[in-house]
């Protein structure tokens, strides 16, 4: 049955001579394998990653890749694509983003806070070294494992007055006990989660955080994915996106 729908581009590769298979993350469907003819995918805009791109096809079950009668694009970027921060941000968050989805099913509020985070970036002209903690913080709410961390004065207060508080990469939230398993942070970088979690897209050039600081929220922030979707692997555009932030 053909049907068409809006997806974001994750990652490509070749098959054949002629031939693509290209990763995307639809909102119809979830993650979908598809099969281009090389000619058929135009302009290699088109496919780079993180691009929005509507396609047509005929959805059979039984085939682990669909079949394309036409794709097309759904948004064209003023500057995703050329300022070179943000071409870096996008390639390492199109294979973190391909690793994570990888069997996620369609998740409309999921695919509509994607899209909406691409265009911000797109779009701002504010400093942009933060946005990848941004998306993935705020992206646990929809995969569902978000931290229960309070962030309001009140709480910050008491976090303060205690200095013992530590966040349970497991569970997911602050606790006064040691747990029993290593899979924790340390009180100091326990007290950075407040932070972290208040940053918005419209604030997050307002948190200054050390080189040092940004990549090790980072690290934590991996770690806190691989605990709650097994088998992601080490991401190969790691090393050169901390080489541009810093």
């Amino acid at each position: 049955m053909w049907e068409t729908t809006e997806g974001i581009v994750l990652r490509t590769q070749k098959y054949g001579d002629d031939r693509l298979i290209a990763n995307i993350y639809t909102a119809s469907r979830g993650m979908v394998g598809f099969l281009l003819r090389a000619r058929r995918s135009g302009k290699s805009s088109l496919l780079r990653p993180l691009s929005l791109v509507e396609v047509s096809f005929d959805f059979r079950t039984r085939q682990e890749l669909q079949h394309v009668r036409e794709i097309r694009s759904a948004h064209a970027y003023s500057s995703l694509m050329f300022d070179p921060m943000k071409e870096m941000l996008a390639i390492f968050l199109a294979e973190f983003l391909s690793h994570i989805l990888r069997s996620e099913g369609p998740n409309a509020a999921l695919y509509t806070y994607l899209r909406h985070s691409l265009q911000w970036l797109d779009t701002t002209s504010r400093g942009v070294s933060n946005f990848h903690l941004v998306l993935l913080i705020h992206m646990t709410r929809h995969l569902g494992f978000w931290p229960a961390v309070e962030t309001s004065r009140s709480a910050r207060a008491r976090r303060r007055e205690s200095r013992t508080a530590v966040f349970d990469m497991q569970e997911g939230m602050l606790t006064d006990s040691l747990p029993l398993h290593g899979q924790y942070l340390s009180a100091e970088e326990s007290a950075l989660m407040p932070t972290l979690l208040r940053m918005d897209f419209h604030t997050l050039h307002l948190f200054h955080l050390t080189r040092a600081q940004r990549n090790r929220l980072l690290d934590v922030l991996l770690q806190y994915y691989q605990l709650h979707i097994p088998e992601v692997p080490a991401l190969k555009s790691l090393p050169i996106l901390r080489e541009v932030l810093s």
